[in-house]
Order: C-alpha cells, then structure tokens, then sequence
C-alpha cells in the first residue's frame, strides 16, 4: 500500500537579502559622524581681533578717566567684561564648527546656541574658493568657501589648516566635476 503523505521536502535555501548600508544619518547633534573641527588657531586670530577692538575704548577710558573725572575709569571695568565675555564667546564659537565629507555631500555645522547645518551636495559645486588674510595666514590658517548656483546654499568653513583648505579644495573640485559628468 502506498503512503498517501508526499515525501517531505528538504527545507528551501533562501540566498540571504542583502539590505544597502544605510545613509549615515546627519544631526545638529552630530550623531554617528566622524566630524572634523577647525583649527584652534582660529581662536587665537579671534582673540587678537577682539582685543584690537577692545584697545580704543580702554584708551578712551583711561584717558577721561585721568584728565576728566575718576568716576570714567568705571569703564575700564566695563571694557574688561566685555573682553572676557567676548574671549569665552570665541572660544565656544570655534568649538562648535565642524564638517564632514560624505559620500554625496559636504556638511557644515556651526554654532551653539543659534546652530546651523549646511549640506552641499557635491553635484552642486560650481567652485571652491580659499580665503586667507595677513592674521590668518600669518598663524597658518585659510577659509574654504562653498560656492553653488544659489547664493543661499553655499557654505564656509573657517580656520582650516592651509595644507588642508587647499587639499579639501581639490577634493570637492573633482568631486563636483565627477557628479555633475554623471559619473
């Protein structure tokens, strides 16, 4: 007599599906991304340029406050606030600024307690411009600035070493060149 149960089937080898790595995910927090900050160098240029400014009020107040009136030489006080107010606002400044390279785009990251978050897509590159003025060259340091078609989604990345704005420059070139052929 034959058995009316079908033969059991070996189990089926199903190829496993292969998910694409997801996009990295871009935060004002930062999340998982190997973020980039500038130089420190650029606060040390911020710092000088804060106390330039600071140089003529003082000297101001000094000098009313000893050919003048006494009661001028409050503003010495005055001016000393504003400089260590100034001095720790560069410096929580500089530290909030940072980028990072990824695979479609370039993105920017800056402030604390007003952030932004630029993202530049590389196929929107028109070119790439360096920046450096005496004080900033003098402390080794240069601009990079992200120019597309629409003034409103460029971006700047301030205090890059100059070796390194002018690596980063050749590298968004051609990979602007590269997205925009269609490769």
């Amino acid at each position: 007599m034959a058995d009316s149960d079908p033969a059991p089937h070996p189990p089926e080898h199903h190829a496993p599906t292969q998910h694409p790595t997801p996009a990295p995910v871009v935060t004002l927090h930062g999340g998982d991304l190997a973020w980039r900050p500038v130089s420190p160098a650029l606060a040390r240029v911020r710092l000088i340029v804060l106390a330039a400014l600071l140089v003529p009020p003082t000297l101001a107040a000094l000098v009313i406050g000893v050919l003048v009136t006494r009661w001028a030489l409050l503003g010495l006080v005055a001016v000393a606030v504003a400089g260590l107010w100034g001095a720790w606002l560069v410096g929580r400044q500089v530290g909030a600024i940072s980028w990072v390279e990824l695979d479609e785009e370039i993105v920017i990251r800056k402030g604390r307690l007003f952030r932004s978050l630029v993202s530049v897509p590389y196929g929107r590159l028109q070119y790439v411009d360096i920046q450096s003025g005496p004080l900033a060259r003098a402390h080794g340091i240069a601009s990079c600035e992200i120019h597309t078609a629409s003034p409103e989604s460029g971006g700047s990345i301030p205090g890059l070493p100059v070796d390194e704005a002018e690596a980063l420059r050749t590298r968004l070139s051609a990979r602007g060149e590269a997205q925009r052929a269609g490769l």
